[in-house]
């Protein structure tokens, strides 16, 4: 993965020197960087509101990969509503708010954040 967005740094590179723009880094996400972020992602995280866990999402995985890679290359991929949870605050009473992903939207998150890092 990491010669993949070594890859994706040295294309982005060249856009740049020619005056091209990068208009979609999802064009740059495959199935095989999609599975390695699912293998590094922890199980015990909470469910967005789909209510997919990652054992969830993981019985069909290579199905579920090509159909979200289909989608974002096709442009159709839209995320999920966040699903907004308030937890305590350690003041008296004050209630935070914490809004939590669908399993889906956390695997496209981290693969674009690796590609910005």
């Amino acid at each position: 993965m990491v010669n993949e967005l070594l890859g994706i740094q040295y294309n982005i590179a060249k856009a740049n020197r020619t005056d091209r723009k990068v208009q979609n880094l999802a064009s740059y996400i495959n199935e095989d960087t999609l599975k390695a972020i699912h293998k590094t992602m922890d199980k015990r995280k909470a469910y967005g509101i789909d209510k997919v866990t990652k054992e969830d999402y993981e019985r069909s995985l290579e199905e579920n990969l090509a159909n979200l890679v289909k989608r974002m290359k096709s442009g159709s991929y839209r995320p999920k509503p966040i699903r907004r949870v308030y937890i305590p605050k350690e003041t008296k009473g004050k209630m935070r708010p914490l809004g939590i992903s669908c399993y889906e939207d956390k695997l496209v998150e981290n693969a674009i954040a690796q590609i910005l890092e």
